[in-house]
């Protein structure tokens, strides 16, 4: 069955623009002006595209669309329990936010953590910004995902829970209007783009697992 082409959180405001637009012009046409550019907005970003990519069981896709803000070696100790390669990616208001998963497994672990809403390029934001952590763990290797609320977005979505299967590529949430999402991965990955790149969720592959 084929999906919507918009992302389910767009829903209520987009029917609600819809309606004040014919509402508007059934009024008066010019005062459809305004709400109509906000409903082509709105369509705008929350478009949800089909997408699949050629990968194999290994490779690791972007989470998300947007742009490689850096990549690094870390320590992640609240499920990879130790060092780990980080990328992350910074998703402007004109991205596509919906995520995806970059590997396949099972879900071991969500956490959801309050926080400020600095800007989503800035220095640091994963350890104070308001955030969504999602573990994935597959036969042999654990990958977290974090989902980093930005300078305007203000709600995170993770529609899945501890015990779900996601497949490579499968759809898992959705941070609204500009935001960051970051992928930790074990260390001995090698990672395949480099800060300035552009990554299409779902589609590009960013990195390999150590075998």
């Amino acid at each position: 069955m084929r999906r919507p082409l918009i992302a389910r959180e767009g829903w209520g405001i987009i029917g609600l623009l819809a309606g004040l637009t014919l509402l508007a012009g059934w009024l008066q046409p010019w005062l459809a002006a305004v709400p109509g550019v906000l409903l082509a907005l709105s369509l705008w970003f929350f478009r949800d595209p089909e997408r699949r990519a050629e990968a194999s069981p290994r490779d690791v896709l972007a989470p998300a669309d947007g742009r490689v803000l850096w990549v690094r070696e870390v320590e992640e100790p609240r499920y990879l329990g130790g060092k780990a390669i980080a990328v992350s990616i910074f998703l402007s208001i004109f991205d596509v936010h919906v995520n995806r998963a970059p590997v396949a497994g099972r879900v071991g672990y969500k956490e959801y953590v309050p926080g400020k809403f600095r800007a989503a390029w800035a220095e640091g934001l994963e350890e104070v910004n308001e955030r969504a952590y999602l573990g994935i763990e597959g036969p042999d290797y654990r990958v977290l995902v974090v989902q980093i609320a930005g300078l305007v977005a203000r709600r995170i979505r993770t529609w899945v829970e501890v015990g779900d299967y996601l497949s490579q590529g499968e759809r898992f949430g959705m941070i609204l209007f500009g935001s960051c999402t970051q992928v930790y991965l074990p260390l001995g990955s090698a990672v395949t783009v480099r800060p300035g790149d552009r990554v299409v969720a779902g589609r590009t592959i960013i990195g390999r697992l150590p075998e």
